[in-house]
């Protein structure tokens, strides 16, 4: 009897573990849903460490702000920013664009599943449906995200300031949107001081993540800024520090400060609740308000952030 319980549950081996069993009065059967229950605990909890390392390790910024997020929020966060950093590094970690393509046609799918509650076995995947399931999480934020940087797998430098700021809306602002909504704020005000804040954001980002991407001869800065500078990319890719240089990193980051400012604009109508969302604007606020004009440029270290391997696009 013994033998075919355990033929049929596949943990009672032996005549032992079916004595204890029926003398506690606990069916067989059950034995094998408290070692389900288990696994699928020990998964859950791996799942989420690797969202959070993957987090501190890619978007140190955003790793931190997670962390001051209360505790009903901060696991959602952590999968949030773990599905943005994802998608952030495909560009950088494929050799081929057709590659690049292939993930995110995985997310696109892996996204659809997600909301079918039938996700991909992948950690973040994992860990980005336990977040949708508990906060409702909007599924065209996340959709736009993919799509933006589909698009952005071209590895061409924006035309103008107005495509990176739609390049901003459309990646940080949407991330924000998801942050909101893991904190369960639903707020007009919120979502027209985040959009703000998005894109201030992704031009800062772009800002930081030049010494960067010049030390792999690659120059994304608005082409428009710095023709009318008379700044070319290898002005960047060489690390030049002279006045043209200095012009258009005082034209781009003036227009993130623009948008910081349309940002606190609203702070009398954004409820307290969605301030922990807006907490990374305390760091790029310093970088495009607390130097002079005279002394802006991309190239004030030899390492310029921590936070990630391409800060343009780990955010």
């Amino acid at each position: 009897m013994a033998s075919r319980i355990s033929a049929k549950h596949g943990l009672l081996g032996s005549k032992a573990s079916l004595y204890h069993a029926l003398h506690r009065n606990i069916p067989p059967g059950s034995l094998w849903v408290q070692r389900a229950a288990s696994s699928a605990t020990t998964d859950s909890q791996i799942n989420e460490k690797y969202c959070l390392d993957l987090v501190r390790s890619r978007d140190y910024d955003g790793f931190l702000s997670s962390l001051l997020l209360p505790k009903e929020a901060r696991r959602s966060s952590l999968a949030v920013r773990a599905f943005n950093v994802e998608l952030a590094q495909v560009k950088d970690s494929v050799s081929q664009k057709t590659i690049g393509l292939m993930r995110m046609q995985f997310w696109k799918v892996a996204i659809e599943e997600i909301y079918r509650d039938d996700p991909p076995n992948q950690p973040v995947s994992a860990e980005l449906w336990r977040a949708v399931r508990k906060h409702y999480l909007t599924k065209r934020w996340l959709l736009r995200i993919i799509t933006e940087r589909e698009k952005d797998l071209e590895d061409r430098a924006y035309r103008n300031l107005q495509e990176l700021e739609a390049y901003s809306e459309n990646t940080q602002s949407s991330l924000i949107y998801l942050l909101l909504e893991c904190l369960g704020v639903k707020d007009v005000h919120a979502d027209h001081a985040a959009s703000h804040i998005g894109k201030a954001q992704g031009i800062v980002t772009s800002l930081r993540a030049t010494p960067y991407h010049s030390s792999r001869r690659k120059v994304y800065l608005p082409m428009d800024i710095c023709m009318l500078h008379g700044a070319s990319q290898e002005d960047f890719i060489r690390g030049n520090r002279e006045q043209n240089v200095r012009d258009v990193t005082y034209d781009i980051a003036s227009q993130a400060h623009v948008h910081l400012q349309h940002a606190r604009s609203f702070s009398n109508s954004v409820p307290a609740a969605a301030t922990p969302a807006f907490l990374q604007t305390n760091g790029f606020h310093e970088a495009v308000a607390s130097r002079p004009a005279d002394r802006m440029t991309p190239f004030v270290t030899s390492s310029c952030c921590k936070e990630t391997f391409d800060l343009r696009r780990s955010h």
